[in-house]
């Protein structure tokens, strides 16, 4: 009699399902959205520090030395950087349970690899049409973009240093050729080291 009114009124009352399976389904749609709401945190300071570190000893070797060995120590420097940086981040996400490939730390990598890819391929181009000098500028210009739009998911000082470096790599466009060591000292280098420190000390190392 009672399914009967129901159907008369297009009406049929759902039955909840077990507390158990529900509370799962609830939890599990706040961790999603707490997820999708904070911040990569998992940046570290510290290893920040070191990546400068080894840009100054980069530009240390590659002041007047021929145009393939600049190139090949500042590829190098490159390829230094990034172990020493996802080794970084990996240690401190790991010590404080940060997530890495979900959330946060997904949009983060995701956001910094297309400027990074460019990169890539314009020190290609350049290497080939003989134009190292505006290679400087080029990737402190893309590197700085890459930390722009990757650090939206992350801490409030990332962005600003990716400002920071996009502005070191106009400027080093502006000036002499000779200049370029100076300005990846001076971007790769002391940006990192300055930023670094801030984050370390900020965000827990």
């Amino acid at each position: 009699m009672l399914e009967h009114r129901s159907r008369r009124f297009g009406r049929r009352r759902s039955i909840p399902g077990p507390l158990p399976v529900r509370a799962m389904e609830d939890l599990s749609f706040i961790r999603q959205t707490m997820e999708r709401s904070s911040s990569f945190t998992a940046i570290s300071g510290w290893g920040q520090v070191l990546v400068g570190a080894s840009a100054f000893v980069a530009a240390a070797l590659a002041r007047n030395q021929s145009t393939q060995k600049w190139l090949l120590i500042w590829i190098a420097e490159a390829a230094v950087a990034c172990t020493i940086a996802f080794t970084s981040i990996y240690r401190k996400a790991h010590t404080k349970g940060l997530p890495l490939t979900s959330g946060p730390g997904r949009k983060f990598a995701v956001s910094f690899l297309p400027p990074a890819l460019a990169g890539l391929i314009m020190t290609i181009v350049l290497a080939k049409a003989g134009l190292p000098q505006f290679l400087p500028g080029t990737w402190l210009l893309l590197y700085g973009a890459g930390v722009v739009t990757g650090g939206a998911f992350s801490v409030a000082i990332v962005p600003v240093m990716g400002s920071c470096f996009m502005l070191a790599g106009a400027a080093a466009f502006a000036a002499p050729a000779a200049w370029g060591d100076a300005f990846m000292a001076a971007g790769f280098g002391g940006l990192h080291v300055l930023f670094g420190i801030s984050i370390a000390r900020k965000h827990g190392g």
